[in-house]
C-alpha cells in the first residue's frame, strides 16, 4: 500500500481535523437531541489518502461491514461513506438507542433504519461543517445502508453514484455514551473536478 498519511504539513492536517471535530460536535448535538441523552463524539484522525487504499486501511475487501453511503450534491459533488464493523454497529445501537441483540444475529430492518438515520445525521453534520468553512454549497442525498463485504459495498456505491475521484478525505470518528466507545470511519471522495476546488476553499493547497 502506498502510505500517504503524512504528506501534508501539520497546519494543513489541523485544518482538516478541525473541520472533522466541528462536524462531530454538530452530530453529537443532533444525536443527543434525537435520543434525549448525552452523546459525545470526537475525531482522532483526519487525513487524505488514495481511494484505492481505503479498502486495505479498513481491513480488506472481504470484511463484513455496515455501510451507509450517499451522494453529495452542490458546488463540489462527490460520494460519502460511513463504515462500521458489525460489533461497532451493535454497540452503537445498544448504546445510543437501547436496542439489545445478540451479536451473532443479523440486523433487523428497524436496526438498519436506525443506523441509516445515524449516518444521515453524521453526513449532514460533516457537510454542514465543510460548507461553513468553505462557503460552498454541499448537500447530502437520501442515504442507502447495506450489510455486506467491504469491497462489494463500495463497488455498489460506485455503481449507484457513478463518478468517483481518486483520493478520499478519511475521518476517524469515535462515539461515546457512558463508558462505551464505538469507532466508525467516514470518507468523502470528491469527484475529480471537485477535488481541487474543495481543498483550495479549505485553504489546503495541493500539489
Amino acid at each position: 500500500m502506498t502510505n500517504r498519511f503524512h504528506e501534508f504539513a501539520e497546519f494543513e492536517l489541523d485544518v482538516l481535523k478541525e473541520v472533522g471535530n466541528i462536524g462531530a460536535g454538530n452530530a453529537a448535538t443532533a444525536l443527543s437531541r434525537l435520543l434525549d441523552k448525552p452523546v459525545d463524539m470526537h475525531v482522532p484522525l483526519v487525513n487524505l489518502l488514495p481511494f484505492e487504499d481505503i479498502i486495505e486501511v479498513l481491513g480488506g475487501a472481504e470484511q463484513i461491514v455496515v455501510a451507509i453511503y450517499l451522494r453529495v450534491t452542490g458546488d463540489t459533488p462527490g460520494n460519502m461513506f460511513l463504515i462500521l464493523s458489525q460489533p461497532s454497529a451493535k454497540r452503537l445501537l445498544r448504546g445510543l438507542t437501547g436496542v439489545e441483540e445478540e451479536s451473532e444475529q443479523p440486523f433487523t430492518d428497524m436496526e438498519m433504519s436506525a443506523l441509516c438515520e445515524i449516518g444521515n445525521i453524521l453526513a449532514g453534520s460533516y457537510l454542514s461543517s465543510l460548507a461553513d468553512f468553505t462557503r460552498l454549497s454541499l448537500s447530502p442525498t437520501v442515504p442507502s445502508v447495506a450489510l455486506d463485504m467491504l469491497g462489494a459495498v463500495i463497488s455498489s456505491g460506485l455503481v449507484q453514484y457513478g463518478v468517483m475521484g481518486d483520493k478520499a478525505l478519511f475521518i476517524d470518528t469515535k462515539f461515546f455514551e457512558g463508558d462505551d466507545e464505538v469507532e466508525g470511519h467516514v470518507f468523502l471522495v470528491p469527484d475529480p473536478d471537485s477535488f481541487g476546488k474543495l481543498f483550495r476553499a479549505l485553504g489546503v493547497p495541493l500539489e
